[in-house]
């Protein structure tokens, strides 16, 4: 029987783990579609980037970072961000109120479709609620149809955006909720 992991807000002083889980996501088989950030720019950043995104996503009120531990490996991770208003991404997209944005969001493989993902994304939603988000938006390739399968799953629909990024189209889906 599988153990059931817990999901929590990552700790200030997990930087060691929170880069040691981003490798792993970026090392995935589907990294290249799934992900913005590659393995060589991520294996290079110094330990104070890692210390820096763990603070933050531990303690920020505008980013939240939560992982799915079982004992003490972490299998899964969903970063949570509240964009500044009227801010623009990456995609050129601009950000309006009442929204959050989820990113970098990784199941290990041998955890995938266990309900892992859900218990993740609401948490991230829980959170986004709490500081008045009225939805989640996520982007996701246009290839990568395991992960828009996950989050249609999950109550997410495409909102009709999409974005050109560096790895081809993102497709644009929101939770309401």
């Amino acid at each position: 029987m599988r153990e059931t992991p817990e999901i929590r807000r990552v700790f200030a002083t997990d930087a060691a783990r929170v880069r040691a889980i981003r490798l792993e996501a970026l090392s995935d088989p589907v990294a290249p579609i799934a992900f913005l950030g590659t393995f060589e720019r991520a294996s290079r950043q110094p330990m104070s980037f890692w210390d820096d995104r763990a603070m933050g996503g531990a303690l920020g009120d505008t980013t939240a970072q939560f992982i799915a531990e079982v004992g003490r490996a972490w299998v899964g991770t969903v970063t949570v961000i509240l964009p500044e208003v009227g801010s623009v991404d990456d995609f050129g997209r601009v950000h309006p109120a009442g929204h959050s944005l989820l990113v970098a969001v990784y199941v290990a493989p041998d955890h995938r479709g266990t309900g892992v993902l859900a218990d993740l994304v609401d948490a991230a939603g829980e959170w986004a609620r709490s500081r008045g988000c009225e939805s989640m938006l996520l982007d996701v390739h246009e290839d990568n149809i395991r992960a828009q399968a996950a989050y249609r799953r999950l109550g997410f629909v495409e909102t009709g955006a999409r974005w050109p990024g560096p790895n081809g189209t993102e497709l644009e889906m929101v939770r309401e909720g």
